[in-house]
């Protein structure tokens, strides 16, 4: 059991690493780091929105910036083969959804697409209604890293 729980933390610690090196490229680049989060409308149907992570001062130096601690249960690795796709489907539960390598697509209402490529993070919410579509590119696999949300109170 030890092993298991030491395995779990080695595989957060990991997908922190992707996200942060992901992050520091974004915040370079853009001067914030966004998430995409996919969540179920009064309509019953997938939509997605960009939202930004909210950073501040870190507690350990004054030179680092940190976000809002989330609470996750565990960490999964997840390969879909290329040209794969799922047509609407749901998230299997609130998950972050880290994009480790490999392209592809999700499709949303009204024919918005979101872009899946390395260091790219959703926040899976659209649990219920009709879902959204995945696609995944020709060339490569998508290799994700699903980071499941503990339960709020």
């Amino acid at each position: 059991m030890q092993l298991i729980t030491r395995l779990g933390f080695a595989v957060i610690l990991v997908s922190l690493a992707i996200v942060s090196s992901a992050s520091r490229v974004a915040a370079q680049s853009h001067g914030t780091t966004t998430i995409t989060r996919l969540y179920t409308g009064a309509d019953g149907q997938s939509h997605a929105e960009d939202t930004a992570v909210a950073w501040r001062q870190a507690k350990l130096l004054a030179e680092l910036n940190e976000s809002e601690s989330v609470k996750v249960v565990a960490a999964q690795f997840l390969r879909w083969p290329r040209g794969f796709v799922w047509e609407g489907h749901p998230a299997s539960k609130r998950q972050y959804v880290i994009i480790v390598s490999g392209r592809g697509e999700v499709d949303v209402v009204g024919g918005k697409k979101v872009q899946l490529a390395p260091g790219r993070v959703l926040l899976a919410e659209d649990v219920t209604g009709k879902g959204h579509t995945t696609r995944v590119g020709k060339d490569e696999d998508l290799v994700m890293l699903l980071v499941p949300l503990a339960q709020e109170p």
